[in-house]
């Protein structure tokens, strides 16, 4: 049996038309999913790029907070912690001065009326010096000694004014004898004419008799001597 030619030739041609409307089928499948592959990676690239941004962010609010603690830790402290004295010390520290100030009570250093350093004073005077040098090395010390308004009784001294220089004078030696510049080291006293607290009682009067030694965190400002 024979197919004819006018039979084969329509039905190649509806072959044709089938494989080429499936390939346009497959093609247009091809470029949709070519353009969602491209829409998922640009999407996964933003994705990546916002972690990667969180994660920035996350690091740099850490190092906020961490900066904020020490700030907050920094501000907790005490003076005499923060200046290097340690606890137990009386410091103070005036940022418009420049100045830090360690107060010791006379009590510490003197007995009554005298102004020879007790011997039991170099363990104050020493954390003192080891401080000085570590921290504030080359910078100018001032020492100050203060007294009540209890006039002098059985002391070779004529007034407390002179007992307080004298005291501040021990003071400022003993500095400059264990490595504190002596051109750097300044010596007054100012009697009793500086109280920090009222002399009408025991307390305050106690604490009125105190040696200060202020470190001058900027250059000590220049005295004048007045002509005669």
């Amino acid at each position: 049996m024979h197919v004819s030619a006018r039979v084969v030739v329509p039905v190649i041609g509806i072959v044709l038309v089938s494989v080429l409307s499936g390939c346009t089928d497959y093609k247009k499948k091809y470029d949709y999913l070519n353009v969602e592959h491209q829409n998922l990676k640009g999407r996964f690239e933003s994705i990546e790029a916002e972690k990667q941004e969180m994660a920035t962010r996350i690091s740099q609010d850490q190092q906020t907070i961490d900066e904020l603690r020490r700030q907050i830790d920094e501000l907790n402290r005490t003076p005499a912690q923060a200046t290097g004295f340690g606890d137990g010390y009386d410091v103070k520290f005036d940022p418009a001065a420049g100045t830090i100030t360690v107060t010791l009570a006379n009590t510490i250093l003197f007995d009554s009326g005298k102004a020879t350093l007790k011997s039991a004073t170099s363990k104050e005077l020493d954390h003192i010096l080891s401080v000085l040098k570590a921290k504030y090395a080359g910078k100018e010390v001032d020492v100050v000694g203060h007294t009540d308004t209890d006039p002098i009784q059985k002391s070779p001294w004529k007034d407390n004014w002179e007992l307080s220089a004298q005291r501040a004078l021990s003071v400022a030696r003993y500095l400059a004898d264990h490595g504190i510049p002596e051109n750097a080291v300044q010596a007054s006293g100012c009697g009793p004419f500086r109280p920090v607290a009222p002399n009408t009682t025991a307390s305050g009067k106690a604490k009125n008799r105190r040696v200060e030694i202020v470190v001058y965190m900027r250059q000590r400002p220049a005295t004048t001597v007045a002509s005669s």
